[in-house]
């Protein structure tokens, strides 16, 4: 009866106000575990670049330190890549649409561990040499299909924004992004190209990129032959 009275007494605005903060409190708890999710990937992401940088500082890199660092950024980017391209089937099987917010920070470590593996063959191995980089790019397979990756990663991280997304407008920007599925596919062939002799590891690589694929398909499908029905 007391705080039945009490509730009775506040004036509009206050309860208005009270109730507003409960539901501020709501959203706050309904958030904690993407924020929670958020840090974990932000630590996540940076620990392999700073265990390159102290394997640098303390020579722990092995008797061939460029072609560990080229190994770690690249198959680090195809992870994240990978796990970016698993938000939408993950979102859609557990009903969880929150975690489409951790998309694009996944997305950006992808690039920035690309961008690493770049500038590891750039500056370790081709010395900024144009001519060595060209007729690497051309001659080499692998190299071709690395360098594919890179550029169809690039607009889609400069477009990553949600100042993109309104100017370019959902539809074209959803279009767009569909060249993460290229890259995906350009950097799984890089790696078995790479590969000479054990493609053990590339074949676990795409195996699941093509899990990712045939869900993707799968989900098309369905959706179409339910709107015809």
């Amino acid at each position: 009866m007391i705080h039945e009275s009490h509730d009775q007494s506040l004036k509009p605005e206050a309860r208005s106000l009270r109730h507003a903060r409960g539901q501020l409190s709501s959203i706050s708890r309904i958030r904690k575990p993407i924020t929670t999710l958020k840090i974990l990937i932000v630590v996540t992401g940076l620990l392999p670049a700073a265990a390159l940088v102290v394997g640098v500082l303390t020579d722990a890199l092995g008797a061939n330190p460029v072609e560990k660092i080229t190994h770690q950024t690249g198959t680090t980017g195809l992870a994240f890549l990978l796990i970016t391209l698993s938000i939408t089937p993950l979102r859609r099987m557990t009903g969880w649409h929150e975690l489409i917010r951790i998309r694009r920070m996944l997305g950006l470590f992808a690039f920035f561990y690309a961008t690493l593996h770049v500038l590891t063959w750039v500056v370790l191995d081709q010395f900024f040499d144009p001519y060595a980089m060209t007729k690497d790019v051309i001659k080499r397979p692998f190299i071709t299909a690395g360098m594919t990756t890179y550029l169809l990663l690039v607009p889609l991280a400069l477009t990553s924004s949600a100042a993109m997304i309104r100017r370019l407008g959902g539809r074209r920007w959803q279009q767009l992004h569909r060249l993460t599925y290229l890259a995906a596919i350009a950097a799984v062939v890089h790696f078995w190209w790479l590969v000479k002799a054990d493609v053990t590891e590339p074949q676990r690589w795409a195996l699941a990129l093509t899990v990712l694929l045939g869900f993707r398909a799968w989900w098309t499908l369905r959706t179409r032959l339910s709107s015809r029905f």
